[in-house]
């Protein structure tokens, strides 16, 4: 684990995401947002409606993972506004963090979000 600044944290997270297959960077609600085939697989949220945070938001499987994440590690994953409904959860990039960790729910998110034929072709 380290720690990074905002910036260097947000370009972090986006190397890892464009380094996924098909993957591309649009703005969404004003946030850098990452989609595969059209579908978004990672937001990042920096100080989203002034809660001062800078996270990454990734899908998981469905609302039991995310409940499962949730639960069991708290400190690492929120609830995300908007998105935490549909089974996203969030990780906070400030202080502390688990690249590791992040690399692998942002390829996670991928694999959930991308089409079939890209995963049977060898996917990440």
């Amino acid at each position: 684990m380290n720690e990074m600044r905002g910036a260097e944290a947000i370009d972090r997270v986006r190397e890892i995401a464009l380094l996924l297959p098909e993957s591309e960077e649009r703005e969404s609600h004003g946030q850098p947002t990452f989609f595969v085939a059209g579908k978004q697989f990672a937001q990042l949220r920096v100080d989203h409606h002034g809660d001062g945070l800078t996270v990454v938001c990734v899908r998981t499987a469905d609302t039991d993972e995310q409940a499962m994440l949730l639960e069991a590690a708290p400190d690492t994953y929120r609830k995300p506004a908007y998105l935490g409904t549909s089974g996203w959860v969030s990780i906070d990039l400030g202080g502390e963090v688990d690249w590791a960790l992040v690399e692998d729910r942002i390829a996670r998110s991928w694999e959930l979000s991308a089409p079939a034929g890209l995963l049977e072709a060898g996917g990440r």
